[in-house]
């Protein structure tokens, strides 16, 4: 590594802190206190490994994407402070003039609590983290000097409606809801198959491609029917065979069935914890609501699922295809409700109540449940998708995407009896939401436009409130986070940075993904193949893809997406990944000027035309970066280009983007 490498750009301190993963604990109550507790309730994910996500907070009273952000610009180049910021809010004077409601009432709460928020972002700043945000890319570098040269007042609004028209906001809100419904080939319990897999990945795809209301995709999902899960034209039956959970009895699959759907379209996990016990004595601490609620209520909410029989059934033989043990699922019928029948299983036993012995549906609000010879999950689909909280959850799941956490956080830890401004909760409870007020009106603009994830994205990245700098004038009070007066830095997911790379240097792989690709047929079911991709966003998992586990699948997991199963997406750094941008095989195969003619790299291509060192690196700069070099870095890329005259200047050039693919700002989005 060079002194231009380390001491110039900074990288020695990027890779420190902010890559290398929190430097401080917070403070927890003993170890064994904690190994108590996990013991005693071995089944709540609130006293096991997952605990870490309940604390909001370290001891300076930062929540992860506080401690980010500060590590963060403790670590970022001087280049990136900028002077006389325009001020966000555009009428500081009186309150703001946006007509965005979002800024309505982020600005009613700055002022009311005397937090002044940060400046405005600049053209360079908001054009990388609003094209990153929306499509999973870096902008390329035509179209920034494009966006930096245009005059018109109007040029962000217009280049979010460009982003959200793309086919790469497609491909990034596919991995999203992927990530969400856990889409994946198989897992610890059961195994869709690939054809599965594509054919959900299938559904997502097409269904955001098409501009369809979010109330329809997830009343489709909870509703669906089919008898081959392979079928690639109803994908969205693979929703129920990934929920299902082996070693216990049905109500086992009904339950975590049930505890999906109440996560992934309502935000609230505790139904999980209620379904193993009522609520009092367990929730106390972290659900008014749930403290109230009793296991028994919460059997009412699995029974929509009780007549739902998933049925995993072997293919039959196929000289042309001979695959073993290779099954698909048909969403068949039971008769009987919720039965209270068990003693063994994943979960307490499930014994009569009195004289109760089967429980049926009633829904979550304890009203309404479904008609004489309704279809129990159509009716869940209709209670679910017009329930005021699916589009207070929805609307929460956006925003933490967008500002690094939720206006509820964790964002699937509502709690629906501290969300009322106007009725709040009995001391000492407090409302849940950071700003209640904000977050009932997004769910209702949500609501009046037709339940679109593109209109609600474009009202949140047209916000002042978006468009906050992350670096904050002055000395920052960590309570003010709750006010989002700055905006938070996160580092990219895996898949960004795999596809920002190819982007930066502007040659694309080719990848075969083993089971996408291709066409195959399996019991009848023709899946025409996806055809090759290029970028990591295109897979329809987070295992193994894009190239089979293979050097880029390595290089991608260093940076945890997950897998869809026991293992979430996270943003924590690491110093593997600090190697793996340094050293791996992936970087270190792009960087290198090699080739000639079509052969030539992207560096080969640059170097073969005759531009001086002071283009050479303002392109590298504008290629990785999405921005000019400072003067200092200029001179300092300057400089490394002429060591040892011309006869090294390729060496050279390859360790100037090296450097900048190295950079604490080209690896987070700020």
């Amino acid at each position: 590594m060079t002194i231009f490498a380390t001491v110039i750009l900074g990288i020695s301190a990027a890779m420190g802190s902010a890559l290398a993963g929190p430097q401080e604990q917070p403070e927890l109550v003993s170890q064994q206190a904690d190994a108590a507790a996990a013991a005693m309730h071995a089944e709540c994910s609130f006293f096991g490994a997952d605990r870490e996500r309940f604390l909001a907070v370290n001891h300076r009273g930062e929540s992860h994407a506080g401690r980010l952000t500060r590590e963060f610009m403790a670590s970022a180049p001087s280049s990136l402070t900028v002077r006389n910021r325009a001020v966000a809010f555009s009428d500081a004077g009186a309150g703001t003039s946006s007509t965005n409601l979002i800024d309505k009432y982020i600005w009613q709460d700055l002022q009311a609590n005397n937090v002044t928020p940060a400046g405005k972002t600049t053209d360079q700043e908001f054009i990388r983290r609003v094209t990153l945000d929306l499509t999973g890319r870096i902008p390329t570098p035509d179209r920034v000097t494009a966006f930096l040269a245009n005059t018109d007042p109007d040029k962000r609004n217009q280049l979010v409606y460009e982003l959200l028209a793309k086919p790469e906001w497609v491909d990034k809100w596919t991995m999203y809801f992927g990530d969400l419904y856990k889409n994946t080939a198989s897992n610890v319990q059961v195994r869709i198959q690939p054809e599965g897999r594509n054919a959900f990945y299938k559904y997502i795809h097409q269904s955001l491609a098409s501009g369809k209301p979010y109330n329809k995709i997830a009343a489709e999902i909870i509703s669906a029917q089919g008898n081959n899960s392979f079928d690639q034209s109803n994908g969205q039956i693979n929703y129920f065979p990934l929920g299902i959970v082996t070693g216990g009895p049905s109500q086992d699959i009904f339950d975590s069935q049930a505890a999906n759907i109440a996560d992934q379209f309502l935000g609230m996990a505790h139904v999980n914890c209620l379904l193993c016990h009522s609520g009092r004595g367990h929730l106390d601490s972290l659900s008014l609501w749930g403290s109230k609620v009793t296991r028994s209520q919460a059997w009412g909410f699995a029974s929509f699922l009780s007549h739902t029989w998933t049925r995993s059934i072997p293919t039959p033989a196929d000289p042309n295809n001979p695959k073993t043990n290779y099954n698909y699922y048909s969403l068949e019928k039971y008769t009987a409700d919720y039965a209270l029948n068990t003693t063994t299983g994943n979960r307490p036993a499930r014994q009569p109540v009195g004289a109760l012995k089967n429980v049926s549906p009633t829904y979550l609000d304890g009203k309404q449940a479904p008609a004489a010879g309704e279809d129990y999950r159509a009716a869940l689909a209709k209670y679910v998708t017009s329930d005021f909280q699916f589009a207070r959850a929805t609307v929460n799941y956006m925003w933490a995407q967008f500002f690094g956490k939720g206006l509820v956080d964790p964002v699937d830890q509502f709690d629906p009896a501290r969300l009322d401004p106007d009725n709040p909760p009995p001391a000492p409870w407090t409302l849940q939401p950071s700003n209640p007020r904000l977050l009932n009106a997004l769910a209702q603009e949500f609501i009046d436009n037709n339940y679109s994830i593109q209109a609600l994205q474009r009202l949140i990245v047209t916000s002042d409130t978006y468009q906050l700098a992350s670096e904050y004038p002055g000395n920052w009070d960590p309570t003010w986070e709750k006010y989002f007066a700055r905006h938070f830095v996160r580092r990219l997911w895996s898949e960004e940075l795999h596809d920002s790379v190819v982007t930066a240097i502007q040659t694309l792989p080719s990848y075969t993904v083993p089971g996408f690709t291709l066409a195959s047929a399996v019991y009848g079911v023709d899946s025409p193949g996806f055809g090759k991709i290029s970028y990591a966003m295109q897979a329809p998992d987070v295992v193994n893809m894009p190239d089979g586990g293979s050097t880029s699948s390595q290089f991608l997991d260093l940076f945890l997406r997950g897998n869809r199963d026991d293992q979430p997406r996270k943003s924590e750094g690491s110093i593997l990944q600090t190697l793996g941008l340094m050293n791996d095989n992936f970087i270190e195969n792009r960087i290198h000027a090699t080739g000639t003619g079509a052969t030539a790299t992207f560096l080969a291509k640059l170097l073969a035309t005759p531009i001086t060192n002071d283009v050479l690196v303002d392109t590298l700069f504008m290629n990785v970066l999405s921005r000019h070099p400072s003067d200092a870095e200029r001179v300092a890329a300057s400089n490394q280009l002429l060591l040892g005259g011309a006869i090294n200047r390729k060496s050279n050039a390859e360790d100037v983007l090296w450097t900048l693919l190295n950079k604490v700002d080209f690896v987070f989005n700020y």
